[in-house]
């Protein structure tokens, strides 16, 4: 790639985001109607000019340009004030480092995301959705924000640590998650060092929040290396088969390998950038996914169907996955309609054209999946909730750079196979036992921070009957119909990999 922008036969608009206000930029719009400032930006260019604070930035408003960028690794890296924010608290872990630690990185950390080990995660995933779902009670008021995220945290916890989390523990670490994803996003609307360090009660719990994580965190590591040392049924050699495991192991250098190992510091980064990253946004999609189905009951019934006629009451697994084709395009189109990540950043390492306009280095770029995927160019009704996009034979019609909620290219999201596999798995276990719904005089609030998705959705719990095991029903040939149809489909199908490989 040579820092310039795609050549096509479009003729690039550039311009300027109306509203600047002296010191703050657009951080007021941003911060208060996020979305619909977004939506705003196509309408004055393919690249537009805003202001967070005094920071001139740009936002790349068209599929073509956002995947020049994500393509372009080494020109678009990762910086800007969103990840000057994300650095103290996820040190250089995989998700904030440059690019010429990355490869190294990814190299270290991909077995334990592969297809293959995401399988084995299946049994944990649905054991703990179940065990959420058995503690509701008909006609209970469920925080249903809450508990997802309590589900997701106790899930990448195992993932982490094995079962060095108790679950007081687990709960303390979604408290400092929720916290800290307020945070991050007024940091980062308006970066001004000065109005955060200022002893706000809002800045002091924040400040909290982020050391008590370090503090979990260091705390479980510290155990580990105790319980290793004095454990005699485990020899000198041996780990446990998690991902701090395989941390520790790489602190050790093999004689018979090149690779240096790796220090105590990068152990401790990577498992608080997989603790924040794999419990906030699973749980967010999760919870968008329960609020936009009670809003559509069609689509609702056609998953409750599905799930009936495929597991008949009993946990799914591994190979249930492939078979619950409609409640993955609801994972899908949740995905598209709400991304939990929907506004990244990154920086000009040397001088560089896109869109026609020269950018200087250390230039701030921003792209937002929430944006593309709101493009009625690529999704006609964008603000509609219709799965059925991604049935097989509709899925091959999206534009494929146009659905990037794990973003794209060389840096993107290492853990998406495990996101879609945790949501479809946790949806059809709970959708097989409850149906949720909203409470009278419900209205939607979608605040976005850091991340996107309700923060504080109640709902009213109702028991639903599940069809008997191995009956015959239309959602099981509708199933298997779907299944084999996506077989002969390309990567962009959600019954396939499409989000996996957008």
């Amino acid at each position: 790639m040579n820092g310039t922008a795609p050549e096509t036969d479009r003729a690039w608009t550039v311009g300027t985001a109306p509203g600047i206000f002296p010191f703050i930029g657009h951080g007021i719009a941003l911060f208060r109607r996020p979305l619909a400032f977004l939506n705003s930006l196509p309408d004055h260019g393919d690249l537009v000019e805003l202001r967070l604070g005094p920071l001139r930035a740009w936002m790349a408003c068209h599929p073509e340009l956002v995947h020049h960028l994500l393509m372009d690794t080494r020109t678009f890296d990762k910086g800007g004030p969103l990840y000057d924010r994300l650095r103290p608290l996820m040190g250089n872990g995989l998700v904030t480092c440059r690019h010429d630690g990355y490869r190294r990185q990814r190299r270290l950390l991909q077995p334990d995301f592969r297809a293959s080990r995401v399988a084995e995660h299946t049994a944990l995933m649905s054991r703990e959705a179940r065990s959420t779902a058995q503690g509701w009670r008909a006609g209970a008021q469920v925080d249903v924000s809450a508990e997802m995220l309590a589900l997701t945290t106790r899930v990448i916890s195992h993932v982490l640590f094995s079962d060095s989390l108790d679950r007081a523990t687990a709960a303390e670490v979604r408290d400092c998650l929720s916290i800290i994803v307020r945070g991050l996003f007024v940091r980062t609307a308006v970066p001004v060092d000065a109005l955060f360090r200022a002893p706000t009660p809002a800045n002091r719990r924040y400040r909290r929040a982020v050391e008590r994580v370090h503090a979990i965190v260091d705390a479980v590591v510290a155990e580990r290396r105790r319980n290793r040392r004095t454990d005699p049924h485990r020899g000198e050699g041996e780990d446990l088969n998690d991902l701090l495991g395989i941390l520790l192991a790489a602190t050790r250098p093999d004689p018979g390998t090149p690779t240096a190992a790796i220090s105590d510091q990068e152990v401790h980064d990577q498992l608080v950038t997989f603790l924040l990253t794999g419990a906030e946004s699973n749980a967010l999609c999760l919870t968008s996914a329960f609020d936009l189905l009670a809003r559509h009951p069609q689509a609702e019934r056609r998953l409750h169907d599905e799930v009936d006629a495929v597991l008949g009451g009993r946990l799914p697994g591994p190979e249930d996955l492939p078979r619950l084709t409609y409640t993955r395009c609801v994972v899908t189109e949740t995905l598209r309609h709400r991304p939990p990540g929907w506004l990244f950043m990154r920086l000009t390492t040397k001088d560089t054209v896109l869109a026609g306009r020269r950018l200087p280095a250390g230039t701030t770029v921003l792209y937002s999946p929430y944006l593309l995927q709101h493009d009625p160019a690529s999704f006609p009704d964008p603000d509609r909730f219709l799965p059925d996009r991604w049935l097989p034979d509709q899925a091959a019609a999206v534009p494929q750079r146009a659905m990037i909620p794990f973003s794209a290219g060389g840096r993107k999201c290492i853990g998406d196979r495990f996101a879609v596999a945790e949501a479809t798995v946790a949806l059809a276990t709970i959708a097989g036992r409850w149906r949720l719904r909203h409470r009278p005089g419900h209205t939607e609030q979608l605040r976005p921070a850091a991340t996107l998705g309700p923060r504080s959705l109640v709902m009213t719990c109702e028991p639903r009957a599940q069809a008997p095991s191995g009956a015959a029903s239309p959602a099981r040939s509708f199933t298997e119909r779907a299944t084999a149809a996506r077989h002969g489909q390309d990567s962009r199908t959600a019954g396939g990999s499409g989000v996996d490989d957008a």
